[in-house]
């Protein structure tokens, strides 16, 4: 299944400037998320990371790819008005630079659920090229 802007905003609890994914390409509930974030120079972080040379924050890709896995998640009827938070970070890897123009291509696949608790292997791609990955634990509680 396919999501636009809106219909992810009924999934996940982020709005601007926190919603990091503009698209959900394709979504199969509990298994996987494909999405979109088109990198914008309008974007808040670019005032300071860096003004002369922007780059986009690390940190903000992994979000992004969390984002991605938890519409694939939430997206389940069992967890519809949940969140999913941070339980962990693994093996975060950055290999290219994230500029504005860019468009990142963020996967994510749920390889592991047990009870409220989950793992994904995540994946942020420019042109087909890994510009970061990771592994992301994740808790799904009320909100």
């Amino acid at each position: 299944m396919e999501l636009n802007a809106q219909q992810i905003q009924q999934i996940l609890p982020h709005r601007y400037p926190f919603l990091l994914v503009d698209k959900i390409l394709e979504c199969v509930p509990g298994e996987m998320a494909i999405g979109r974030k088109c990198v914008s120079s309008n974007e808040m972080q670019f005032l300071g990371h860096f003004p002369s040379n922007p780059v986009m924050p690390g940190v903000l890709i992994i979000e992004a790819l969390a984002q991605t896995g938890a519409v694939a998640i939430l997206s389940l009827p069992e967890n519809k008005g949940k969140i999913a938070l941070f339980g962990g970070i693994k093996n975060a890897r950055f290999k290219e630079r994230v500029e504005p123009g860019d468009v990142l291509k963020l996967e994510c696949h749920i390889v592991k659920r047990k009870g409220s608790v989950g793992v994904g292997s995540a994946t942020a791609t420019v042109d087909g090229k890994v510009a970061a990955s990771c592994e992301l634990t994740f808790a799904i509680t009320d909100r």
